[in-house]
């Protein structure tokens, strides 16, 4: 099986361009398992399989590292449209991608001739619980306190098309990050689980995250999850609707624009390609 490995600010994936994969397993969630292990494997966060879309350019699929699917991924979606530009899979700069979460838009920065940056509309953010999805009345969560244990989380819920809970931390290198993001990950209010972002306020227009992402652990970067931070951020009143996210291996830049939709501007790199054998 034919892959490219990629990444977004070291969010790590295993591109398979379905075309050139002729074979793949029936069972993709045990493909994602062993390929993915950092030991006996390729090693990434996901497997990523892309196709030609029913209604758009490209179709995308997400398997997180422990097999199960994920609906959305902003790092991702930024890797398959650079990787489709450059292998000719699509020839304009602008283009259309099924996703588990709906059809996305990513559009390509080009600069002397080569990709620099890919920015995308994200879609509208959802805020009512039931959306999100999340247990308990109607309405949005919004510095709402969650019981987790021994500790008290003051959480906003988002989803860009995927579930995430966000809790601002006034120093985030003190958060115990395996403790407190599996907990909240499987928390019963969660009926699909949930990501999880820890945020630290800078200014009126940065932050810092670290993220526990659900499927895979910690990551060095979630971009749905840059996304969700920038709308609570805005919705607990501590920046304005244009937030750079500073992650460990660069920054995100995020817009919730006056459309209600959300545009996530970052970078995107191939790092080796391979064959793996399936047996």
């Amino acid at each position: 099986m034919l892959f490219t490995k990629v990444h977004g600010l070291g969010n790590d994936f295993i591109l398979v361009n379905k075309n050139e994969a002729k074979d793949l397993p029936r069972d993709l969630a045990g493909l994602a398992i062993k390929i993915c292990n950092r030991y006996f494997g390729v090693g990434a966060d996901g497997l990523v399989l892309i196709g030609p879309g029913e209604e758009a350019d490209l179709a995308m699929q997400i398997i997180n590292s422990d097999g199960s699917e994920a609906e959305m991924c902003g790092n991702a979606i930024r890797c398959v449209a650079k990787y489709a530009y450059e292998r000719g899979l699509v020839r304009k700069t602008k283009m259309a991608v099924e996703t588990g979460a709906g059809i996305k838009l990513p559009e390509l920065i080009i600069n002397n001739g080569a990709v620099t940056a890919v920015r995308v509309d994200m879609g509208e953010p959802y805020l009512e619980r039931e959306q999100i999805p999340m247990t308990g009345l109607p309405g949005q969560v919004v510095n709402e306190p969650l019981v987790a244990g021994d500790d008290v989380f003051n959480i906003t819920t988002v989803s860009m098309g995927n579930p995430h809970c966000v809790i601002f931390v006034p120093d985030i290198d003190a958060v115990p990050l395996e403790n407190w993001g599996l907990r909240l990950e499987t928390h019963p209010v969660f009926p699909r689980k949930t990501n999880v972002e820890f945020v630290q306020i800078l200014n009126d227009n940065e932050v810092r995250m670290r993220v526990w992402e659900r499927g895979a652990g910690p990551t060095l970067a979630c971009g749905t999850g840059a996304c969700a931070t920038a709308v609570a951020a805005v919705l607990n009143g501590h920046t304005g609707r244009t937030v750079r996210v500073h992650l460990y291996n660069g920054a995100l830049d995020i817009e919730w624009s006056a459309d209600n939709h959300i545009y996530m501007t970052g970078s995107a790199e191939q790092v080796f390609t391979g064959d793996y054998p399936i047996s």
